[in-house]
């Protein structure tokens, strides 16, 4: 049995989406837009952590870790944003293939968006340290949590990189409307991301004293075993939607990028409901 803590979850899935974040930047593909999105949702989300802690009971470790999170988050902000004129490598190449075909098929030399290579680029390290930093005040919230330590640190970090896989997949997949051409590559990472931490999520949530208990009755949910085979659903749901996202992927269509999102938008709703039903049951 491991403490329910709203702090440590809301610095878990900041943290666990940021690391997501650097695995999207570090292939130098995606424009900075996304890294800017991004960085403001998983900072609002470390915000959301400090204030929910500081209103109920602090764990000053913890919290004093979400404050060096976020800032180091707001400089991976800042240098992104001083930095805006270098774009990213694959979308200038890209942007300079699509002029060349527009201008081949047309004899117009569209304007498109310059962008200056000799200017340094953003360096996605920042978005690794602030990853690593957040993951930090996630295990020091685990450690707080009292209740088995092994499990308490394994179901916070693999559920803070779980959440964070899945909702980095869904934010990504709408970005596509942003930068169309963009590859799949960055989107199907992600999702693969998400398919392959679905394992460890749902091993460490049927772990003793885990699930199990709860279906088979000797943790009482309160409403007669419902809200254990919700888990269930909740969890196979997300699967079956992480996977049939990926096989869309596979058409060649336009479209498909749009019917993966969403459906890993629907997967969001399911793999929450995977992790925070099993953490609300498990808590003592």
């Amino acid at each position: 049995m491991v403490e329910l803590d709203a702090a440590t979850l809301l610095v878990g899935w900041a943290a666990g989406g940021w690391f997501f974040l650097w695995v999207t930047t570090r292939r130098r593909e995606v424009g900075l837009g996304y890294g800017w999105l991004m960085r403001g949702v998983f900072l609002a989300l470390a915000a959301g952590s400090l204030v929910t802690a500081l209103l109920a009971e602090p764990t000053w470790s913890r919290e004093a870790a979400t404050m060096v999170f976020v800032c180091v988050g707001l400089v991976a902000g800042a240098v992104s944003v001083a930095r805006r004129s270098a774009g990213v490598a694959g979308q200038r190449v890209q942007v300079a293939r699509r002029s060349a075909r527009v201008a081949e098929m047309t004899g117009i030399d569209r304007a498109e968006a310059r962008f200056d290579p000799d200017a340094p680029e953003f360096p996605p390290v920042l978005d690794l340290a602030a990853a690593t930093v957040g993951l930090l005040a996630t295990l020091l919230g685990a450690i707080a949590a009292g209740g088995s330590l092994g499990l308490a640190v394994a179901r916070t970090l693999v559920g803070a990189l779980f959440c964070g896989a899945v909702l980095s997949a869904m934010l990504l997949g709408h970005w596509y409307l942003v930068q169309p051409g963009l590859a799949r590559g960055p989107l199907l990472q992600m999702i693969r991301a998400a398919a392959v931490l679905w394992v460890p999520e749902t091993i460490v949530m049927l772990w003793p004293t885990g699930m199990v208990s709860v279906l088979n009755g000797t943790i009482d949910d309160g409403y007669n075993g419902l809200l254990g085979w919700f888990w269930v659903a909740s969890t196979a749901t997300t699967l079956l939607l992480v996977a049939v996202a990926r096989a869309a992927l596979r058409e060649r269509q336009y479209s498909a990028v749009m019917a993966a999102t969403g459906l890993v938008y629907l997967a969001i709703v399911t793999a929450f409901g995977q992790d925070l039903v099993a953490r609300i049951l498990l808590a003592p």
